[in-house]
């Protein structure tokens, strides 16, 4: 009999039971190939991570799984996966190999514990998004404040800015028309200088609703900055997730178009072990 011991910690929150839920497998090499996308599907999180020994320039290699699919970069279980690793480790910066390249991650501790990490994610290729009737269709037939764009840094995410975060929060999409846009992160989110409200809505990915998403914030606080929202530099504060009841905390900051970073919060909740 097979064991894959894994970790779940919740990301992007500082509280148990809050954030984003992720299970990472901290030592993936003797899992089967095909077994990788069934695990993903039996713990069902929004992702999934499997670690192996480096092959380039960081500390470990990283594949992250959906529930549908293989992505090549995500931000909570990035920031996830560095949180599990770094800590017996006692490493300041981790650095996770993923398929959009090296991402290093820098870490704070008080102590041994570490209490907040921050990453620099790869440069997104930017947009307008082609189906954008369709899109506002679907989600209740919205006017945005901003233009409708794409961003993908390794998901493809679209933004529709609203008018109020009570709008935002009174979003009912309709999912089944969003899933035949293809596999895209649509993020509706409002707010103002610092603080901002967002939602997440992928079912292609194979996630109704994310708690947060780590991919979206940083091209996010670039939306903000090329439409003249904040100024480049600025770091803001998102709130995802309330609306599922899991909130998330994330700050992001756009440097410029190609240094975007994001950090936040998590916390390991469990420990255990598939048996296959």
């Amino acid at each position: 009999m097979a064991r894959f011991r894994y970790v779940v910690v919740d990301v992007f929150s500082d509280q148990p039971l809050q954030g984003n839920q992720l299970a990472v497998f901290t030592d993936a090499r003797e899992i089967p190939e095909e077994q990788l996308q069934r695990l993903a599907r039996e713990v069902n999180f929004s992702e999934t991570t499997f670690v192996y020994p480096a092959e380039a320039d960081g500390h470990v290699r990283m594949r992250i799984f959906t529930p549908a699919a293989e992505v090549p970069f995500a931000g909570h279980p990035t920031l996830g996966t560095a949180f599990v690793l770094a800590g017996p480790l006692q490493l300041v910066e981790i650095k996770l190999e993923t398929g959009r390249g090296t991402v290093p991650v820098e870490l704070e501790r008080e102590g041994a514990r570490i209490t907040f990490g921050r990453m620099r994610q790869p440069a997104p290729v930017i947009a307008p998004f082609e189906r954008a009737d369709e899109l506002l269709a679907a989600l209740g037939g919205v006017e945005p404040v901003l233009p409708v764009e794409s961003y993908d840094n390794g998901i493809r995410h679209v933004y529709v800015a609203l008018g109020s975060r009570d709008a935002v929060a009174a979003l009912r999409p309709d999912l089944g028309a969003i899933e035949e846009l293809g596999p895209i992160g649509v993020n509706c989110f409002a707010g103002d200088g610092s603080r901002w409200k967002t939602r997440m809505f992928g079912p292609a990915l194979g996630v109704a609703e994310d708690p947060a998403t780590g991919s979206a914030a940083g091209p996010l606080a670039l939306h903000l900055a090329r439409h003249g929202r904040i100024p480049f530099g600025d770091e803001i504060e998102l709130v995802q997730g309330e609306e599922i009841g899991r909130r998330s905390i994330l700050y992001a900051t756009a440097h410029a178009e190609d240094d975007l970073r994001v950090g936040g919060s998590a916390v390991i909740v469990a420990r255990g072990e598939f048996q296959l």
